[in-house]
């Protein structure tokens, strides 16, 4: 989002004179930044909150329409896709933009999960939680646009194109000097730019990044037959293959690959990319026939030091970045923003601040628990099934012919996909 950052500038005394004070200010209009703008939207109507959002790349909100729902819009909108659970779907839904958001999303009926080369399979079908979808899958891009469509009906304050060049802890929040030459005194500051602007890094918020020494390869596939809102989870000796489905006879690819393999797939002519994929594959999601422009994004477990501390909060990928072997990563992030605003207004009904110690000690303790899970299943899944091992490979098998046959486990397994169960 923001520019890349040194330390803070000192506070000019003529900073101080020019100062408007804010409530809350987001650095970051991506996909998890424009969510909390509009779950605040309650706040601002029924408690007069004022609030801030902070973006560094340019959008023309009035034009965004669904001719244009293709092309990104912002960095977060990219190429990619997102699996989104029926409990984000049901959060969008209280926002107010889920039923536009819906136009572009595949639901998912049934998620597939098996090990190439063995013959143990696990299937989680939407009819047996007595749900239209496990989830759905949705284009970033689509996803942003919707978003900012419905902020621009906001009373909120658009900072657009700005960063931040500057963010010094004061008395009540911090002093945030923006490239326009605009200086703000935020209540509460929300580092939501992915993690990329180094303001982390100015207030001295360290990281833990346990790299995965692997690559996503992301690209859109056109399949020979109906997918039937089926999604396919697949692990091999080199990394796990994901296919989820997309409108029409597509699905988007997600193929893992050790760190540097990537780049030779990346150049392949189409014929000869489509039938190393088979390969590796295999055909439980029929002949692969069509393939769209490929990206490449190296993988990592991030987890911020802090997320917390009086007068700031750090949420989505600038908190933690995850694996995208179990979908989980945008999920969480949502509902931090969903926690992070009933944190907020609970606190507001006892007098507190939306920055104020006790509010954000709150908002932890909602999250703790849930990061902590969802951490720790998609890294532990990642790990297990790298370790390769002809024991280990059978036993995972078996794992996964017995999870088959046992619904509760299985309907576990399938509310934790959802976003139902924590």
């Amino acid at each position: 989002m923001g520019q890349q950052q040194g330390a803070a500038p000192q506070t000019e005394a003529s900073d101080i004179h020019r100062a408007r004070p804010v409530d809350v200010a987001i650095i970051g209009g991506g996909l998890v930044g424009a969510s909390l703008g509009a779950a605040l939207a309650r706040l601002i109507a029924g408690h007069g909150l004022s609030v801030a959002v902070i973006e560094a790349t340019a959008l023309d909100l009035p034009e965004l329409d669904e001719q244009t729902a293709s092309q990104a819009w912002q960095p977060s909108f990219d190429a990619r896709a997102s699996a989104i659970a029926t409990g984000s779907a049901a959060h969008f839904e209280a926002l107010g933009v889920w039923s536009e958001m819906a136009r572009e999303a595949s639901p998912i009926s049934l998620i597939h999960v098996s090990e190439r080369g063995r013959l143990g399979a696990t299937r989680l079908r939407a009819e047996e939680l007595g749900v239209d979808a496990l989830g759905y899958v949705i284009p970033n891009a689509w996803m942003g646009q919707v978003l900012h469509r419905h902020l621009a009906t906001l009373p909120l304050e658009w900072h657009c194109p700005a960063s931040v060049e500057g963010i010094v802890p004061i008395a009540g929040g911090h002093r945030l000097t923006l490239s326009t030459g605009e200086v703000l005194d935020a209540g509460l500051t929300v580092l939501a730019d992915g993690g990329r602007s180094g303001l982390k890094e100015a207030l001295g918020i360290t990281s833990e990044a346990n790299p995965y020494d692997q690559v996503a390869l992301i690209a859109n596939i056109g399949v020979s037959r109906p997918h039937q809102g089926m999604a396919f989870e697949r692990f091999t000796s080199q990394g796990p293959i994901a296919l989820l489905p997309l409108p029409g006879q597509a699905m988007e690819l997600i193929w893992t690959h050790p760190a540097g393999d990537e780049q030779r797939r990346l150049a392949l002519p189409d014929k000869a990319f489509l039938g190393e994929l088979q390969q590796a594959f295999g055909d439980r999601a029929g002949a692969f026939l069509k393939v769209g422009s490929r990206h490449a994004y190296p993988l990592s477990l991030v987890r911020a030091h802090e997320s917390v501390r009086p007068g700031l909060a750090v949420l989505g990928n600038a908190a933690h970045a995850l694996h995208p072997v179990a979908g989980q990563g945008f999920n969480l992030a949502l509902r931090s923003v969903m926690d992070l605003v009933e944190a907020i207004e609970a606190g507001l009904r006892t007098g507190e601040s939306p920055g104020s110690a006790a509010t954000l000690q709150d908002f932890e303790r909602r999250r703790d628990d849930d990061r902590r899970n969802v951490i720790r299943f998609s890294d532990g899944l990642i790990r297990l099934f790298r370790i390769d091992q002809p024991w280990l490979s059978h036993a995972r098998a078996a794992g996964l012919i017995g999870l088959n046959l046992i619904g509760p486990l299985r309907r576990t397994l399938a509310r934790r996909a959802m976003g139902s169960e924590r």
